[in-house]
């Protein structure tokens, strides 16, 4: 799998390497671990998904976190991303938030299972972030929202930055699922405001909105 990345993408050796580090069987569902390193997304209940690993890489790579960075991701889902993300800054440094509580328990077990155990979960409105460990040096959104929640953005330190799949104009299609998205990279100016990059059309489950 991660030879394939490496012949795909532009990919950093630290993101490659912790790609390699962590097994993608590990979490997809037992009747789907056949298809674990497709380079596809999967289904792992509750009408969510684990990213394909080339979206996971090149998040990972865009959002270019460094040991000791403090992260908060939103939407754990079965904590792959998040433990992609613990590779490189350490799970201890790894903030969660998941807004199914079957998907947050099973995860930290399986976090923990795996040597993760560090990661913080909480089973919440991703909207509201996780405003006790704030300021984060960075922060990620694994579904489509859009815009960045307000509250997330208040969460990341000035010249921090901020990554996730963000809503075109037209809204969501009639089967509920994000019409036109777009990866989208920010910066957090000083005055709060963000600095935006582009990173090309994706497609993500919507957020969940209470």
């Amino acid at each position: 799998m991660v030879e394939r990345l490496a012949a795909r993408e532009a990919l950093s050796d630290d993101t490659l390497d912790a790609m390699a580090a962590v097994p993608r069987h590990e979490f997809v569902p037992p009747a789907r671990r056949d298809r674990a390193y497709e380079d596809r997304p999967l289904p792992i209940g509750s009408d969510q998904t684990i990213s394909a690993p080339h979206m996971v890489a090149a998040m990972v790579d865009l959002l270019d976190p460094s040991p000791g960075e403090s992260v908060l991701e939103i939407g754990t889902g079965c904590g792959y991303h998040a433990a992609v993300t613990a590779e490189l800054v350490g799970p201890e440094n790894v903030y969660s938030v998941e807004y199914h509580a079957s998907l947050a328990d099973e995860t930290e077990d399986r976090l923990a299972r795996l040597g993760y155990g560090g990661i913080s979960v909480r089973i919440g409105d991703g909207h509201e972030g996780w405003p006790a460990h704030a300021p984060y040096d960075a922060a990620y959104l694994t579904c489509a929202a859009a815009e960045f929640p307000t509250a997330v953005v208040e969460q990341v330190r000035p010249e921090g930055r901020l990554l996730g799949p963000l809503e075109s104009a037209g809204g969501r299609t009639a089967r509920g699922r994000a019409g036109g998205q777009h990866l989208v990279f920010a910066r957090r100016r000083a005055d709060g405001g963000l600095d935006r990059e582009t990173h090309g059309r994706v497609r993500f489950v919507p957020m969940q909105d209470n």
